[in-house]
């Protein structure tokens, strides 16, 4: 699958970058996907939600009166927890939500992401370029000749370009990452995905090859 790679300033170039169908032309796995974005959203989760149970909330745990006699409902301490003050039942406690995938399936995840966007012709390729200074106009502009304006996108650098990202800053709808950090949710996401040669050649090599180059994410 060969798409056409652009310049700088939105124009192609008149040459071509070929996709390779092992990782953009795959019969997407759906499950393996739902499994790589619950795990990359559990471990956004912090787990530090704590509520006192019985045991741990002031109060004296005597019998507040006695069992039978007194035409009331039987009642323990001031700690139970159907009375006011009460400890909680079965409260939350600091827990660790992670879990992890293997490296093949987090690769066939996100093989699977870039499949999809491939499909539906929503990926372009551009030429590796930095820029001097942040200009957040010349990103507007390009994005407006590459006919993705409004649109979210996620811009893969081949390397740190930190000119880039500032000049992303002010735009909420463009996520501008190096390659190597891109994961499965950050694609899916990404209603485009525009990715700098040297990112493409990254992403090639590491999603067609053993896994031996540590995914991050």
């Amino acid at each position: 699958m060969d798409v056409a790679i652009y310049q700088d300033d939105g124009v192609e170039s008149g040459e071509t970058a070929d996709l390779d169908p092992t990782v953009f032309d795959i019969e997407p796995n759906d499950h393996i996907i739902w499994l790589d974005v619950k795990r990359i959203q559990a471990h956004e989760r912090q787990g530090t939600s704590k509520t006192k149970e019985r045991s741990e909330v002031r109060g004296s745990g005597r019998k507040l009166y006695r069992q039978k006699g007194t035409g009331n409902a039987r009642v323990g301490d001031a700690q139970s927890p159907i009375r006011r003050g009460g400890g909680r039942a079965h409260g939350a406690r600091p827990r660790d939500y992670t879990h992890d995938l293997n490296k093949k399936e987090k690769r066939l995840a996100r093989r699977s992401a870039l499949s999809y966007k491939a499909a539906n012709e929503n990926i372009r390729v551009l030429e590796d370029f930095s820029l001097d200074r942040p200009d957040t106009r010349a990103l507007i502009d390009l994005f407006e000749f590459l006919d993705v304006a409004g649109q979210d996108i996620l811009f893969a650098t081949t390397e740190v370009e930190r000119e880039i990202y500032l000049s992303a800053q002010n735009l909420s709808d463009v996520n501008v990452q190096e390659v190597n950090s891109i994961n499965t949710v950050d694609i899916l996401d990404a209603d485009v995905v525009l990715l700098q040669e040297g990112a493409l050649d990254w992403l090639t090599r590491v999603l067609t090859t053993a896994p031996t180059v540590e995914l991050e994410a």
